[in-house]
């Protein structure tokens, strides 16, 4: 009887779902992708993706040894932090872009700020930003033995036509993992079976961005644009991947759909009026910083707490 009559704090609601276990799978659900961007750009994608996670993890070993605390590497976190940092970067950047890169995601963004669950932002995404500023001419080098010209969303945004099932197959420039459409779409199932994700933040996402940029877009319901803008650049893996992050997206079912709204919205603004055909990564950055804000205006309120006395406080 007594073993039944245990106090403890919540939560009460247990599961046998780890962070590890979670983490793997985010892993196998990029390997598609990864494999075809190692496909597609050959053996120095390979080096970057390899040196990208071998930096993360290091560096949260070595961090976590040297302040004297718990080795954190065996959720595999930092793993899933460096292939998705690899997996925007380009296959041309010199070795020590992904070390630089990596150390800066497990390191500032992620370590100085608690580590796991403590962070603000997408470690790999604030890692991928970090270079884009400090290195825009390296990060923005596209041109491969096998790719030589802009990359799609470059060459749409300066009026060039671009072969949009090309974006879908992956037989295009860009970063590492970004290129194939169907490669990050089959990943993502997994996820979305396995019920790791769901799609009120892709979903949001990808509708609204489609929606604005059929407005504002200058090219009206036309399919072939609207084919590439959806294809093309980040916006899969940002999406699925990286919008979907647990520790810097809202746990609101509301905030979740305010949140992909504002990520696909300002996503288009920055591929139409940006000076960069890109959007993804920054808009992803940006709205990690509003989750706080989107969470605190989304919070269901309580059973018997009537509206007025929430809204007093």
């Amino acid at each position: 009887m007594s073993e039944m009559m245990k106090v403890s704090s919540n939560p009460h609601v247990r599961s046998k779902v780890t962070t590890s276990n979670v983490m793997i799978w985010v892993v196998i659900s990029l390997l598609p992708a990864a494999g075809f961007g190692i496909y597609n750009f050959g053996i120095d994608a390979l080096i970057i993706l390899a040196l990208s996670v071998l930096s993360t993890v290091l560096s949260e070993f070595i961090y976590e040894k040297l302040m004297h605390k718990k080795i954190t590497i065996g959720d595999f976190s930092a793993v899933v932090t460096g292939l998705l940092l690899g997996m925007n970067l380009p296959s041309t950047v010199p070795w020590w872009i992904p070390i630089l890169g990596g150390m800066f995601a497990i390191i500032v963004v992620k370590m100085l700020f608690g580590g796991l669950g403590q962070n603000f932002m997408n470690p790999a995404l604030g890692g991928r930003c970090f270079l884009v500023i400090s290195f825009p001419a390296i990060m923005t080098n596209f041109v491969t033995d096998t790719f030589t010209g802009a990359t799609p969303l470059t060459a749409l945004k300066n009026g060039q036509e671009v072969v949009v099932m090309d974006m879908i197959i992956g037989r295009t420039g860009g970063t590492i993992g970004e290129t194939s459409m169907i490669a990050l779409v089959f990943g993502a199932c997994i996820l979305i079976m396995l019920g790791i994700i769901d799609l009120r933040i892709p979903g949001s996402y990808i509708v609204s961005l489609l929606i604005f940029t059929a407005i504002f877009g200058g090219h009206g319901l036309n399919g072939a644009y609207l084919s590439a803008q959806l294809a093309g650049g980040g916006l899969m893996l940002g999406a699925f991947f990286m919008a979907t992050d647990y520790v810097t997206s809202p746990i609101t079912n509301a905030g979740k759909y305010v949140y992909g709204i504002f990520l696909g919205v300002l996503t288009a603004i920055l591929r139409i009026y940006g000076g960069s055909a890109e959007g993804v990564s920054f808009a992803i950055v940006i709205g990690n910083l509003l989750v706080p804000l989107i969470e605190r205006f989304t919070q269901p309120r309580a059973f018997g707490i009537p509206k007025t006395r929430r809204e007093a406080k």
